[in-house]
């Protein structure tokens, strides 16, 4: 298929690298300003590499790759709140040009999800999000397997920054801060932590999750979000002691939708460490479902993303 990647941080730069290996065409990428566009296939390296030295992608405009020829837009632009511009902007050109759909970005499921929904249904083309949530976990995959009617509750650690912070404090008895500045260090935590830290980036994905197992509506506002960043190291201490440690858990079930810092077993299924994700389902037939893995980075989304792709071609 013909691919125009809107984005070109870690996620969409990935999906440019990868497209060809999964059989795909890259015929545009647009970053914030910028466009390059070839309706015959863009070269993946010369796109990247004009991307790292002069910080655009192309000489043509962002607008100019959004309006040319493609069957899939895959959206991996930054996730923005309330309105969710500009993606839920690109999400309606291309439903309203009967395009399909990949999202990585958040926002469109996240904040405007009955938008999405109508506009899907007016159009010929088709939305898949399988890399809002938990980067390479098939999470939607898992409940479209399951049955969206079997599956009871989800809940799980959704956020590797807040993961690793609670890890790091655990281990060496580390204050918040300085677990903080070590993720920081390290690339696992951004210059400024909020959206991650303070429950935001999982609250958006359950909130997500919601919306695809329950009749109402979600956005970020009507999750209960609580972050780690008031947790302190005799917290852990104490949890420790009764063979318990401290999580950032999301939870999703017919009480509501919330996020927050839970006591959970230290050698039970959900006290993963690291930047490890977990998601747990609990379904009516299978029991309780869990799959871990890689819930960010670059590679890890794009191959979720390659599997949005692959169902469109079904």
């Amino acid at each position: 298929m013909k691919l125009a990647v809107v984005g070109a941080g870690a996620v969409g730069k990935a999906v440019v690298e990868l497209a060809e290996e999964y059989g795909h065409t890259v015929t545009a990428v647009a970053d914030s300003s910028t466009g390059a566009i070839d309706a015959n296939g863009l070269d993946s390296e010369t796109v990247l590499q004009r991307k790292r030295n002069d910080g655009v992608v192309g000489s043509a405009t962002a607008q100019e790759a959004l309006d040319s020829s493609y069957d899939v837009l895959v959206e991996a632009s930054p996730t923005t709140l309330d309105d969710a511009q500009p993606a839920f902007g690109h999400v309606q050109t291309a439903l309203d040009r009967d395009r399909d759909v990949v999202l990585a970005n958040k926002g469109p499921v996240a904040e405007r999800y009955a938008d999405v929904q109508a506009r899907e249904r007016e159009s010929e083309g088709r939305v898949r999000f399988e890399a809002t949530v938990a980067g390479a976990i098939p999470v939607f995959s898992t409940i479209d397997n399951v049955g969206a009617k079997q599956v009871t509750a989800v809940r799980g650690v959704l956020n590797g920054t807040a993961n690793f912070i609670l890890s790091r404090m655990t281990a060496e008895g580390l204050a918040y801060e300085h677990a903080l500045a070590e993720a920081q260090d390290i690339g696992v935590a951004e210059t400024d932590p909020t959206f991650d830290v303070e429950g935001t980036d999982a609250a958006l994905k359950c909130a997500i999750l919601g919306n695809v197992l329950m009749e109402t509506e979600f956005t970020l506002d009507d999750v209960s979000v609580t972050g780690i960043s008031e947790i302190p190291a005799s917290a852990l201490e104490l949890a420790q002691q009764d063979g318990s440690t401290i999580r950032l858990i999301g939870e999703v079930d017919d009480s509501g939708v919330r996020v927050g810092p839970r006591l959970v077993d230290e050698h039970g299924t959900l006290a993963v460490t690291g930047t490890q994700n977990i998601v747990q389902f609990e379904t009516t037939h299978a029991g309780t479902l869990n799959i871990s893995g890689r819930g960010a980075g670059g590679p890890e989304t794009a191959t979720a993303i390659m599997g949005d792709l692959r169902e469109l071609e079904n």
